[in-house]
Parts: structure tokens; C-alpha cells; sequence
């Protein structure tokens, strides 16, 4: 599956109802025998360059006040002082788009996974000069989160610009598999958005695929506009800018 400008518009375009898809009874039977569910690994790199002196010293002195104490069934609103939500990024990298939604959306907890300590050094040095009281950090697989969340408790999800691990004997390393849609079908709110956002056209279609074969979840495009633009608050970040190397697609599903 291949999203371009010629591709066909989805005859659901609303909310609530799924775009149809020819294909979609035989691509959730075929996926359903695909061996996705394994033994649990967090694929990467967890260090990047030496850390600054500096960078260690946040390290030792605000990332204790941000860090996420998981405890299994816990309301996530409680991880914070005076929320009304609670959302949800995978892998935020450097940060930039974790904080813009913290600082635009100050009722609501942002909870940021993400193994790389380099990214996650980069973004404490952004809060030690922009200081903000609605973000929790986690430096380890963001699936320890979802786990411990209980359901329905989560209204909006970002996996924005995974590592694609494009070799094909690598695609079980993917972040989007079936189990974890399951997942995150289980601890989303009904009409909650997941939104995705890659640069690589097999990934893009590997997801897309998942995601239209999963029950739970609807596809919002009405055309090409809607997956070739970003909304208004989903603002771009100096990594895409640097290094993202296709056009980048946006997709916005809905926790039916």
C-alpha cells in the first residue's frame, strides 16, 4: 500500500466510521497469523556522544523531579499535580514536540518514553531554561508504560517518526505491530486520536496496513491534503528538517 496523491479517497471520512478497504478482511486474517508477538526486546542505540558536564548535572539534579515512577492500574492524571487528561508520546527524541504540546496544552500530562539518553539531555536542557510542570519523563521502553496504564485512560498517542528498520528481517523490530495497536486500543479513551508520522514509505505502508486491519481504530483522511499536511498543532521540529530524507506522511486515527 503505497499513500501518494493519486491514491483512492476513503469513502468514510468522518469520524466514527471507517474508510473501506477492499482488502481489509483478508489483510486482518493474514495479519493475525503473522508471528509479531514475541519475546520483548527495545531495539537502538540508549547513548549517543559523552554528555556535557552540564548535561550530566541536569541529569542528577531535574531529571529526578520529571522522572515517571510507574505503578501498574494508576490513574495517570495522578502523576501530576492538576491535569484534565493525559497524553502519551513514543519516542520523543529530542523533545521539541513533547514540549511544544506541554507548553500549548497547559491542563494537560504529557509522558514522554524514550531510551535514548542523549534525546532525553537535549530536552532537559531545553526545561532547565523553559521550566514546565506538566511533562513526565521515562528512559525505557515506552511498552513499560503502556502496560502499567489502566484502560481508557490516555487521550491522545503520538508515534511520531520511528526508527523505520527498513531490512526486512528487521520489521518485527517496528514499533507498530498488532499487539501493540492492541495496546494501545485498550488504554486509549473512545474517540482518542493516535497520531503517526514517518518519512519512509515502507514503514508507512507496514502501519498503514495494522492500522486499517484493527478494529479499534478509523482513519480520518478525507484525500491527500489531509495526509501530506500537518494540522496546526502538530508542530514540525529541527529533526525533520535535518534529517528526514522522503516527504513525510501524517496520519491521524480515532480509538473508535
Amino acid at each position: 500500500m503505497v499513500i501518494s496523491a493519486a491514491s483512492p479517497t476513503p469513502k468514510a471520512a468522518s469520524r466514527g466510521k471507517r474508510p473501506t478497504s477492499p482488502t481489509r478482511s483478508s489483510a486482518r486474517s493474514k495479519l493475525s497469523e503473522r508471528p509479531e508477538r514475541q519475546r520483548r526486546l527495545v531495539y537502538g542505540r540508549r547513548k549517543g556522544p559523552a554528555l556535557s558536564a552540564h548535561q550530566e548535572r541536569l541529569r542528577e539534579t531535574l531529571l529526578p523531579t520529571l522522572a515517571l515512577h510507574l505503578e501498574a492500574g494508576r490513574d495517570p492524571r495522578r502523576y501530576f499535580a492538576n491535569v484534565d487528561d493525559v497524553w502519551l508520546e513514543v519516542g520523543y527524541g529530542g523533545g521539541e514536540h513533547l514540549l511544544w504540546q506541554a507548553q500549548q496544552h497547559p491542563h494537560i500530562g504529557l509522558i514522554g518514553a524514550e531510551p535514548y539518553i542523549s534525546g532525553t539531555a537535549k530536552l532537559l536542557s531545553k526545561l532547565d531554561q523553559t521550566p514546565i510542570s506538566n511533562i513526565r519523563l521515562y528512559e525505557d521502553d515506552a511498552r513499560d508504560i503502556i502496560e502499567a496504564l489502566p484502560d481508557a485512560s490516555i487521550g491522545r498517542a503520538f508515534i511520531l517518526f520511528p526508527d523505520p528498520w527498513p531490512k526486512t528481517r528487521h520489521h518485527k523490530r517496528r514499533f507498530v505491530q498488532m499487539d501493540t495497536l492492541d495496546a494501545f486500543a485498550r488504554i486509549l479513551k473512545p474517540g482518542a486520536e493516535l497520531r503517526f508520522a514517518s518519512d519512509d514509505a515502507g514503514y508507512l505502508a507496514y502501519a498503514l496496513e495494522r492500522l486499517m486491519a484493527h478494529p479499534a481504530f478509523c482513519w480520518t483522511a478525507n484525500g491527500p491534503s489531509d495526509w501530506k499536511t500537518r494540522t496546526s498543532d502538530w508542530p514540525p521540529t529541527r529533526y525533520e528538517a535535518k534529517e528526514l530524507h522522503g516527504a513525510p506522511v501524517f496520519l491521524r486515527f480515532v480509538r473508535t
